[in-house]
């Protein structure tokens, strides 16, 4: 890994749905550092995100290379080509530099009998009495379990190694950083699990980076997590463990560090995981889920007028769609729709009364999570707006550029990496 591109040890996800958020993104990292805390910004976007909006992934690397330049930003930065799989991956070759391997696909497809049995015999470190340092309980398992294990998750890997070799066939070994996704599963990985796995990439000799696993509870996009914070606690400090200890047994990047997916907004759990990284000294990449899309709404509904109106609109067109806007996002969204208020009322709200339902404010008596969700899945509504909407952007800048920017630094990177 000496002269491969790193991943620093800190790094944000900064999705930008409609690529004009890029410099107030970057400021909030610029306080970070201003605070001593290096944050490498990642602005990521799917496949189905640039098909949706009608964008090309070169217009994320323009807009990342502008705000870096404006902002006189001199640490790294990086572009992710999203939940990328191999019949998606090569519009991204020229302008990305980081790839998050999507093969939820193949999770849970059984793996070959025979490949099964030469991966066990390959890892007879995995059958056993497993003792991991910094998990105090070891662990017991047979050869049945880890057959078990690799059978589900083999065929997986398997893809991700396809991914992986195809892109660096393009871009060449050691100039991209991999993240490999796991976290599309039906439940969390135990400890033995993922070493399973981890072990498993390192066989492929993908140079994982980043590796998103699954945990308890629900990520839900745009709200805040929602189950045992303390067994999330416990999760997070064994995969930890798991990693490091995947690190010393195998050809794995020592700056590997576990990737958390729809990670914005997840307030409840940003303490105990600081807590973890500090007494451990790992590392984050957290990917958000349409965060800075919900404070462009936020900006354009506080400054009343014709960005109070626009807001207004999106949400009745929303609330209209919402069968066919919610479908794709069934399994990462609880909207009670007895909670959402109607057109006629939302017609009549003040900026305040508008941004107090839309703001993820748990203190406040006004927030709505319902509408936050509706609203949240409901950027295909100003996807088909088109430039009537990036020009409300551009005329109500400021303000979206404001909310954008302490969104992130201070509901997000502060509580996360810096505290206080």
């Amino acid at each position: 890994m000496s002269n491969a591109l790193r991943l620093g040890r800190y790094s944000f996800g900064v999705g930008d749905r409609f690529a004009h958020q890029a410099k107030a993104q970057l400021r909030a990292c610029a306080q970070a550092a201003a605070r001593g805390v290096e944050v490498t910004p990642v602005w990521n976007k799917s496949h189905r995100e640039h098909t949706i909006v009608g964008s090309r992934p070169a217009s994320v690397l323009a807009a990342a290379q502008a705000a870096v330049r404006e902002l006189d930003w001199t640490k790294p930065f990086h572009v992710d080509a999203d939940h990328i799989r191999l019949d998606t991956v090569d519009e991204f070759i020229d302008s990305s530099d980081f790839y998050t391997l999507d093969v939820a696909d193949s999770i849970g497809q059984p793996a070959d009998a025979g490949e099964v049995r030469a991966f066990v015999e390959r890892h007879p470190e995995l059958v056993g009495r497993l003792e991991i340092p910094g998990i105090a309980e070891p662990f017991e398992t047979t050869r049945v379990d880890i057959e078990r294990v690799a059978s589900k998750y083999l065929k997986a890997v398997g893809e991700a190694g396809r991914i992986y070799r195809h892109v660096a066939s393009r871009k060449g070994e050691g100039n991209f950083i991999t993240e490999v996704s796991m976290d599309e599963t039906d439940s969390p990985q135990t400890p033995p699990e993922l070493l399973v796995i981890l072990s498993a990439i390192a066989d492929e000799r993908i140079p994982a980076q980043t590796i998103a696993p699954k945990f308890t509870g629900r990520f839900n996009k745009g709200v805040d997590y929602v189950g045992d914070v303390a067994q999330f606690e416990k999760e997070f400090g064994e995969d930890i463990a798991v990693i490091a200890h995947a690190v010393s047994l195998y050809d794995l990047p020592d700056n590997l560090k576990l990737s958390v997916h729809s990670g914005s907004d997840k307030f409840s759990i940003y303490a105990p995981v600081r807590r973890a990284l500090a007494r451990t000294g790992a590392g984050l990449h957290v990917k958000t889920a349409g965060t800075t899309w919900l404070e462009e709404i936020t900006g354009l509904a506080e400054s009343g007028g014709e960005g109070l109106r626009l807001a207004k609109e999106i949400y009745a067109v929303a609330l209209d769609d919402i069968e066919a806007l919610c479908a794709p996002y069934a399994a990462v969204i609880d909207i009670d729709r007895a909670k959402l208020p109607s057109k006629e009322e939302v017609q009549g709200w003040t900026p305040g009364q508008f941004t107090g339902a839309l703001r993820h404010d748990l203190l406040s008596e006004r927030y709505n999570p319902s509408l936050r969700q509706l609203l949240h899945v409901g950027y295909k509504v100003a996807a088909r707006m088109g430039e009537r909407y990036l020009r409300m952007l551009e005329a109500y800048e400021p303000a979206v550029a404001r909310n954008v920017t302490e969104n992130l630094y201070e509901r997000h990177l502060k509580p996360l990496f810096i505290g206080g």
